[in-house]
C-alpha cells in the first residue's frame, strides 16, 4: 500500500518532536515536495537546517513559512536567531520586531491538513450526538467542522440531514443545495435533498432530484430505492 503525504506529515512531525532529526528531515522534505502549503513544515525544516549549520537553507525555509502565514511569530523569532548568527543584525532586528507585532494582530493559524483533521473530529462527535438523538448538539459540531473546512461536502450534507431531523427544512434545503453545488457529479447530497423535499410532502421535487441523481449515476442505490418506492402504487 502506497502511503501518501499525510503519513509523511505525521511521521515527520512525530520524529521532530522526538528530536530524531534525520528521520524528520526525510519525511518533512517529502511533504514540502508534495504539498508546499504547510507553514509549520517549513518552520520545522528551517530549524533542522539551522541545527545542521545550513543557515542559508534555514533562512529560505523560515521565509517560506512566513510567506504562507504572515503572522507566524515563531518563524520570525527563528529567523531573527539565524540572522544574528550570520551577522545580519539589521535583518535580525527587523525580524524580531515583526515577531512582536505579529503577536498583537495575528489570527490563529492552522495548516489545511490540521484543519481537516479537526473538522473530521468535530464531524465524528456530531455523528455520535446525532445517533443519540441530540440533534441540536450534532448540528453545532457540524457547524464547527465547516467553520474549519467549509468545502467538505460530506460534513455539509450531514448538517443538512440533521436539520431535516430537526424539522428545520429551510436550513436543510440551504445546506444540501450548497452541497450539490460543490460537486454536481457527487450524487449523495442530491439524494438527501430529494429526501428533504419528500419529508416536506413535496413529492414532485423529490422525484426530480432523484432522477437528476440517476442521470449522473445510474447505479446510485439510494436514488433507485427511493424512486421505486415513490413510483410504486400504494396497496
Amino acid at each position: 500500500m502506497v502511503k501518501g503525504w499525510q503519513h509523511s506529515y505525521d511521521a515527520g512531525k512525530r520524529a521532530f518532536e522526538e528530536e530524531k532529526y534525520d528521520s524528520a528531515l526525510y519525511y518533512l522534505e517529502k511533504v514540502a515536495g508534495e504539498k508546499g502549503t504547510f507553514a509549520d513544515v517549513y518552520n520545522m525544516l528551517g530549524l533542522i537546517y539551522h541545527y545542521r549549520g545550513l543557515n542559508g537553507d534555514a533562512v529560505s525555509s523560515f521565509l517560506r513559512a512566513i510567506e504562507l502565514n504572515p503572522n507566524y511569530t515563531e518563524a520570525f523569532l527563528n529567523l531573527s536567531v539565524v540572522y544574528n548568527e550570520t551577522g545580519e543584525f539589521s535583518k535580525a532586528e527587523a525580524a524580531y520586531q515583526r515577531a512582536k507585532e505579529s503577536r498583537k494582530d495575528s489570527a490563529t493559524y492552522l495548516d489545511p491538513y490540521v484543519k481537516g483533521r479537526l473538522a473530521n473530529m468535530h464531524s465524528a462527535l456530531g455523528t455520535v450526538y446525532k445517533d443519540l438523538g441530540f440533534h441540536a448538539e450534532a448540528a453545532d459540531e457540524y457547524r464547527k467542522a465547516l467553520a474549519l473546512r467549509p468545502e467538505f461536502i460530506d460534513i455539509k450534507t450531514k448538517l443538512g440531514t440533521v436539520y431535516r431531523d430537526m424539522k428545520d427544512f429551510h436550513n436543510s434545503l440551504k445546506e444540501l443545495n450548497e452541497s450539490v453545488a460543490l460537486n454536481e457529479n457527487y450524487t449523495h447530497p442530491r439524494v438527501q435533498l430529494g429526501l428533504t423535499y419528500y419529508t416536506m410532502g413535496d413529492t414532485e421535487r423529490a422525484k426530480a432530484e432523484w432522477l437528476k441523481a440517476l442521470e449522473k449515476n445510474p447505479e446510485d442505490k439510494m436514488a433507485n430505492m427511493y424512486l421505486t418506492l415513490l413510483l410504486t402504487p400504494s396497496r
